[in-house]
């Protein structure tokens, strides 16, 4: 009875010193999280799409709390959302234009010719290994095997008539899009911005006509009817500087392959 008696008080001794131990390390190793982290957390979407640049909500809620992001840093987030966000860190919430994504092509299944009939797997990252980058002739375009359509959690990207097509009302600029097009033809775009250049080719004017009847022939015609210097022409492409751009639609009028829209 006494030995019981003994080995029960040891075994109690050491249990209590080890819960005094542990009570003393969670102390000494606690990492103190700040209150505000957690409500920006709660009020953030829980997406963890990445549009913001951090890894996920947690990281973006961390930032906000330290200062290093923007209240209104959530891409997916509302105005309503960013303005409580900044009344928790006591700042107001600055919202700048949204973005969204534009796919820089138009050449559907009509417009564009075809090299020959792919059956693998609809991939546009595996067919982009393939010799030939696909089977449209043009190799700067929309394969239309829908990987961006697959990478998007917005529902906010589908293939139409052989080309991907942005929904602008979806769309939340997480850029996973961007990042699953292997041609690296969809760019984000200020959401009022009407003139866009859809397309992507780099070839001279001969060979873009051989592949698309819609692309790009770098033939400088937008850049002289634009009066506020907006509109460049770099390997045989046209480019918009969205910042310059009055909207006046001159560009588009003039492009003989009307491929500057107006939307």
């Amino acid at each position: 009875m006494q030995g019981l008696i003994t080995a029960a008080a040891i075994v109690g001794g050491v249990g209590l010193i080890i819960g005094i131990l542990l009570g003393l390390a969670a102390k000494v190793f606690e990492v103190e999280v700040d209150e505000r982290e957690l409500i920006v957390r709660d009020l953030l979407p829980g997406n963890n799409c990445g549009g913001c640049g951090y890894p996920g909500c947690d990281g973006l809620a961390k930032a906000i709390a330290a200062g290093e992001a923007p209240v209104s840093g959530c891409p997916v987030a509302s105005a309503e959302i960013h303005a409580k966000i900044g009344e928790v860190m006591g700042t107001e919430a600055i919202e700048s234009e949204r973005n969204v994504a534009f796919v820089k092509c138009n050449g559907t299944c009509d417009k564009t010719n075809v090299k020959y009939h792919y059956t693998g797997t609809p991939d546009c990252k595996k067919i982009s290994t393939v010799p030939g980058n696909g089977e449209k002739t043009c190799i700067y375009g929309c394969m239309g095997y829908g990987s961006c359509v697959r990478a998007c959690a917005f529902d906010a990207i589908h293939v139409v008539n052989g080309i991907a097509v942005v929904d602008k009302e979806k769309c939340v600029a997480c850029g996973k899009c961007i990042t699953a097009c292997p041609n690296d033809l969809i760019e984000f775009v200020p959401v009022s911005s009407t003139c866009k250049v859809q397309c992507n080719s780099k070839d001279k004017g001969k060979d873009v006509n051989a592949a698309c009847s819609v692309g790009c022939i770098g033939c400088m015609m937008c850049v002289k009817v634009c009066e506020s210097d907006a509109v460049t022409v770099t390997n045989n492409l046209a480019h918009i500087d969205y910042s310059k751009c009055t909207h006046c639609g001159k560009c588009a009028e003039k492009c003989p392959r009307k491929i500057i829209t107006i939307a």
